[in-house]
């Protein structure tokens, strides 16, 4: 991958600087997995885009997939280690928009805060961290990966 600088933040808006691609990252640690659950996001992203933004991070070395043993059509995506590795910045940005921002947010993402709110950050991110990975591994038991 070829960077447009030595900065370190233009570095990272290469590999993840659109909104869409974010928010598969987003989707993955919530444990969405499929083309078909992503596309039930409430952002309503589309068909192209998303296979776009799939195929670049897959490209990236930030999600990978597997197939399904009994339907060689269905891929599950999941994240690499350095796609996990990208969870403090999705942490980070979600407490930055509930301290910064007036906007009344989803359900999912209420509750979420409400889980959270008696934890330390680093004990959310760690936590967060194995639980993705002990999801991963599961996934890696039902397919070949």
């Amino acid at each position: 991958m070829e960077y447009r600088s030595g900065c370190p933040i233009s570095n990272i808006l290469d590999l993840v600087g659109d909104k869409w691609s974010l928010l598969i990252i987003r989707d993955l640690f919530s444990n969405k997995s499929t083309f078909k659950e992503f596309m039930g996001s409430p952002e309503k992203i589309a068909t192209n885009i998303l296979s776009d933004r799939l195929k670049s991070l897959s490209e990236k070395g930030i999600i990978d997939f597997a197939y399904a043993h009994n339907n060689k059509k269905t891929k599950y995506y999941y994240l690499t280690d350095i796609g996990i590795n990208l969870y403090p910045i999705i942490y980070e940005m979600s407490m930055w928009s509930k301290n910064n921002l007036n906007v009344e947010f989803n359900t999912i993402a209420n509750d979420w805060f409400e889980e959270n709110k008696s934890l330390s950050g680093e004990k959310v991110i760690s936590s967060s961290i194995d639980d993705y990975k002990a999801n991963r591994k599961d996934l890696f038991l039902k397919f070949e990966v």
